[in-house]
């Protein structure tokens, strides 16, 4: 009974109540004009009020902060919490913990349903859509997935097929992205997936990183955030673009193998991309203009691409070159007894880093020897030509290095 509407009702006569204007004290106390209709009935003698039941102790009361904390805080499940506090005396049923425990989660939930909108540049929300299967002309039938990222503002979209769910193909879906979008978000929005979370770390409420992907998020220059518990909202926006791509389920049987597959998913995210969001009113490829001015600049991608392939290790030796392969390649002398990062890309040149740095690259050569002219110049000038200067080494270098069994970057 709303205590506050039967005191204001008590300074009026039984005359007077006949002719307050119902609605008018609704909206003055916020309520449904028939709770004021009951209150004025029983005012005048016409309803007699409900008697509220007194609420009954619950054989759970002693024990309800004790789930609840290991339910939130450690993800415990209703079982595992009803064993927990028969041990602490406890003598009740598992069903009245279960049940107490749904309610609670339900709760919880009710509490986050709250639209989450950002501010342009600020978040994308990523996930995997993971095993979509797919019919081609043959009949063949091709299983991938999915990669999905979303803008929070402007909703553009990014989609990639994948083979696996790998940690070095998740990072190379995101530096794609960057790419796509032009610029880095200054947080993403993840799963819980094993390649972004460290689970032996983790708890049901306090999440830690994998330190891999946490040095990855540091030199991409955005914060990675997990989805909270309870609140399968958080990522709306991504789970909506999952259920958009089941729209290319009206292509088995029109594709001719995975690569085709690619360009029909290419094709479809320009497509959807053009197409009016309804929650913004606009295409996410004009709002991704404006977006653009509030992304981070693109990252040193020559450093994120160190995260893609197994590192090899190289020594440097006395005459500051690496082995790599049977050939050698040349480094600053500053390097000489580090061991660099060795790692070979696609595109046939080889990148080397110490401690994650960049320190050179060269492209794979069946040469012997393999020089930039800058290291060799560095090399010559601190050893067997230290009295020369630079432009004679540049003559000793052309005279005598370019006719050797070397290859000479210029």
């Amino acid at each position: 009974m709303r205590t506050d509407i039967a005191n204001f009702l008590n300074f009026y006569l039984k005359e007077d109540l006949m002719l307050l204007n119902k609605s008018e004290i609704a909206r003055r106390f916020n309520c449904d004009p028939r709770t004021v209709e009951r209150h004025l009935k029983i005012q005048r003698g016409d309803l007699k009020p409900t008697v509220e039941r007194q609420k009954r102790p619950s054989i759970l009361d002693d024990y309800k902060s004790t789930i609840i904390e290991k339910v939130d805080m450690h993800g415990a499940s209703a079982m595992a919490v009803y064993r927990f506090i028969t041990k602490k005396g406890y003598t009740g049923k598992y069903a009245t913990v279960s049940r107490f425990v749904k309610e609670h989660k339900d709760t919880q939930t009710r509490k986050a349903t709250i639209r989450f909108e950002t501010s342009p540049g600020l978040q994308a929300q990523a996930d995997w859509k993971e095993e979509v299967s797919l019919a081609t002309k043959c009949g063949a039938v091709l299983k991938v997935n999915l990669f999905l990222i979303v803008l929070g503002y402007s909703r553009a979209k990014y989609i990639c097929p994948t083979c696996d769910r790998t940690q070095e193909t998740l990072f190379r879906c995101l530096m794609n992205a960057f790419d796509c979008f032009g610029g880095v978000p200054k947080e993403i929005l993840f799963d819980n997936m094993k390649t972004v979370v460290d689970r032996a770390k983790s708890t049901f409420a306090k999440v830690e990183l994998n330190q891999t992907f946490k040095h990855f998020a540091t030199d991409a220059g955005f914060k990675a955030i997990t989805c909270r518990p309870y609140r399968p909202q958080t990522k709306g926006k991504v789970e909506s673009l999952a259920k958009l791509t089941d729209r290319l389920v009206v292509y088995n049987n029109e594709i001719e193998d995975y690569d085709d597959f690619v360009k029909t998913v290419r094709s479809f995210c320009d497509e959807i991309n053009g197409e009016t969001s309804q929650a913004t009113g606009l295409a996410p490829n004009d709002l991704l203009a404006k977006e653009k001015e509030y992304l981070l600049p693109m990252p040193d991608m020559q450093c994120l691409y160190s995260y893609l392939r197994p590192e090899k290790t190289c020594k440097v030796h006395k005459d500051a070159m690496i082995v790599y392969d049977g050939g050698r390649y040349s480094v600053p002398p500053k390097f000489i007894g580090k061991t660099l990062s060795a790692l070979e890309y696609d595109d046939g040149n080889l990148c080397l880093y110490y401690n994650g740095d960049f320190v050179a690259c060269h492209p794979l050569s069946d040469k012997k020897f393999n020089y930039t002219h800058e290291h060799a110049a560095e090399i010559l000038r601190s050893d067997a030509c230290k009295g020369m200067t630079c432009s004679e080494i540049d003559d000793f270098i052309r005279d005598n290095l370019s006719g050797m069994d070397i290859y000479l970057e210029g």
